[in-house]
């Protein structure tokens, strides 16, 4: 595929990844349909991108809200003459540990914030990634368009597990579980389904954490430095332009995983 014939929905697409992601598609010259709710992030993401060669349109929305998402998909899907490729990227950070001793009282990780994690990273990628690709079938149906389709789930090397991360961990490993499901589903349809696992990224949620946590976390990255946001949109578009490519999960982590 092609990066000037792209179609694209990005999901929280506001900021960090997200962002980034849609600012280098509009670049590229595809047209992105940016979901996020977030409304002043994609105000500031549709100015930046204003004069490039891509076309961006953006929408509050929020992918836990099944009415909400049928809606957005539906609209970008007309808006553009069909989505091709998804960017499955929203997702909610919410640390803890399972229990904690706190001088005798012990802390346990919130119900709540357990249910709000798994909403944000599991359902709500599952409903986005299940209309787009409805979308997909339902236009090949009538208008017996070929052409190639491209989900990509945006995961995390917390999959593998990390202490104080075990929703978080959880709702990635379920992520890439699914991605290798839809994967096999999808194929005899022409759509491809991948996932990118980035460790840590230089993004804005690096800025509110401490400098001793800053070095714990980049003493364990072989290459001695944070991702670059760019670095993680290289990997999308690899998925994008390799056809032959579905199914597996690209680590993007400096070594970290060695």
């Amino acid at each position: 595929m092609q990066i000037g014939e792209v179609r694209a929905l990005v999901t929280g697409a506001a900021s960090g990844l997200g962002y980034r992601f849609a600012l280098e598609l509009a670049r590229a010259g595809a047209k992105v349909a940016a979901v996020d709710v977030d409304g002043d992030g994609l105000r500031g993401l549709a100015a930046e991108c204003g004069g490039l060669s891509g076309r961006v349109e953006t929408t509050v929305g929020d992918i836990t809200d099944e009415a909400a998402v049928k809606a957005f998909v539906r609209d970008a899907d007309e808006r553009f003459g069909g989505l091709n490729v998804l960017v499955n990227n929203a997702a909610v950070l919410m640390d803890g540990l399972l229990v904690a001793d706190e001088d005798g009282w012990i802390r346990r990780l919130p119900t709540a914030q357990w249910r709000k994690a798994l909403d944000v990273n599991l359902t709500g990628q599952f409903l986005v990634a299940r209309e787009v690709a409805a979308s997909m079938l339902e236009r090949r149906g009538v208008d017996g368009g070929g052409g190639e389709g491209v989900i990509v789930n945006i995961s995390s090397l917390a999959r593998s597990g990390n202490a104080g991360q075990s929703v978080y961990g959880a709702s990635k490993a379920g992520l890439d579980s699914a991605t290798r499901t839809w994967a096999k589903e999808l194929a005899p349809h022409g759509i491809r389904v991948a996932s990118i696992a980035p460790g840590v990224i230089q993004t804005p949620l690096l800025d509110n954490i401490s400098e001793e946590a800053r070095a714990s976390l980049l003493s364990g990255i072989p290459m001695g430095r944070f991702g670059d946001p760019f670095e993680v949109w290289l990997a999308l578009r690899f998925i994008m332009e390799c056809g032959f490519f579905t199914g597996r999960v690209i680590e993007l982590d400096g070594g970290a995983q060695m």
